[in-house]
């Protein structure tokens, strides 16, 4: 790991016709974007191309990512994607704009990613450090009250299919050809369903995703059944917003494949309110 590495793409909003209606353009607006926000999840995506293509499988299997999200990235975004070697890692920019080559543009997303040695990665933890809880059958609105600390929530098993990946990788511009080689679920891809635990639970209006920190422990295969947990860390309001922060457990057939910090502003405050 010498030299920069750059990753280029042209940004897609697959979120248009979300029930998440930050990534409708109208809708934005009111709080003060430029357009519908291309969701965190995917902006994480592009982040994870770089360690991905410099440590293949077994970053995926052990490796950790985290990233912020400062500012947003729109539909049809030119996208420069930067990794330069920082100690044992990777230090990660994704910039937007002219100039984002050269470190210019817009800075929309960082990130530092490290794959540790085999015998210093992080033990799995086991699937019972989070509450074995049914999801909401009728979630209530997203309060301080409804996200207080210790709240447990839970997201039902779905599979991941490699035969139906190819959209996905498609949409989120990765050329890597592991992910179809090997028959593997991308980590964008397994993202959402830390996105997907807190909507499925509570009632949201427009949120945002502003961060995650994620340590992966297996990888996941072709046909796995694939849930998610989590429990509510922190609730917080910071200058008008309300912001949630979940310890979620990414499973796959009932052991955990990725821990994830995950950070939401989940009541932004409107454009022209007072904070």
């Amino acid at each position: 790991m010498g030299a920069p590495q750059q990753h280029r793409l042209v940004a897609r909003n697959t979120a248009t016709t979300s029930a998440n209606k930050i990534h409708d353009d109208a809708v934005a607006r009111r709080y003060g974007f430029a357009g519908g926000l291309v969701p965190g999840v995917d902006v994480y995506a592009a982040l994870a191309h770089l360690p991905t293509a410099t440590w293949g499988v077994e970053w995926l299997a052990r490796g950790t990512l985290e990233a912020r999200f400062p500012a947003p990235v729109y539909e049809g975004d030119d996208v420069v994607v930067t990794a330069r070697p920082a100690g044992e890692g990777l230090a990660l920019e994704l910039r937007t704009g002219p100039g984002a080559a050269e470190g210019g543009g817009t800075l929309c997303a960082t990130g530092e990613a490290h794959l540790p040695p085999p015998g210093a990665a992080a033990p799995a933890p086991a699937a019972g450090e989070w509450a074995d809880v049914a999801p909401a059958d009728d979630p209530p609105p997203a309060s301080p009250d409804s996200l207080a600390p210790g709240t447990a929530l839970a997201l039902p098993p779905h599979g991941f299919h490699a035969e139906e990946a190819g959209a996905y990788l498609a949409d989120m511009g990765e050329t890597l050809p592991l992910f179809g080689e090997r028959r593997v679920a991308h980590p964008g891809w397994l993202l959402r369903d830390a996105n997907y635990v807190l909507s499925r639970n509570v009632v949201l209006g427009p949120w945002i995703h502003v961060g995650s920190a994620t340590t992966h422990h297996a990888v996941v295969e072709d046909g796995a059944l694939v849930a998610a947990r989590a429990t509510v860390v922190r609730e917080w309001e910071r200058k008008g917003h309300r912001f949630v922060e979940l310890d979620v457990a990414l499973l796959a057939d009932g052991a955990v494949a990725a821990r994830v910090d995950h950070t939401a502003i989940y009541r932004p405050r409107a454009a022209g309110e007072r904070a």
